[in-house]
């Protein structure tokens, strides 16, 4: 079974990515911030990473980022998942290492598309 790191701020947010990731059969992680998100891939790097942008403490970029120079952290496919939707922003995140990009509010499937599109399912 594959396991995703759902990293967002909001409990509700995780809640519904939880709910429709563990329809499409992965273990879910959950992280409220970017440096919590970095400790849970120190102990074992996820198959995939959905990501929030606007975080506490540290933000998605940062964390994306910070990802990318660990051993092992070029292996998860990253999903940004956000409300940030101009142009500049999404080159960004790709340009940081995100594998792709949806916008919120998302449904199952948004989410079975993108993983689908990226191998993961």
């Amino acid at each position: 079974m594959k396991r995703c790191l759902i990293v967002d701020d909001s409990k509700v947010v995780r809640m519904v990515a939880r709910k429709i990731l563990e329809s499409l059969n992965f273990r879910i992680e959950e992280a409220d911030n970017g440096l919590i998100a970095m400790d849970c891939c120190k102990h074992g790097m996820p198959d995939a990473i959905l990501l929030d942008w606007n975080m506490p403490v540290m933000n998605g970029i940062e964390f994306l980022k910070a990802l990318r120079r660990m051993q092992g952290g070029e292996r998860p496919v990253v999903v940004f998942c956000t409300t940030q939707n101009s142009l500049r922003q999404i080159e960004e995140a790709i340009g940081a290492g995100a594998n792709e990009y949806i916008m919120k509010p998302f449904d199952s499937e948004i989410l079975e598309s993108k993983f689908s599109q990226v191998g993961l399912i």
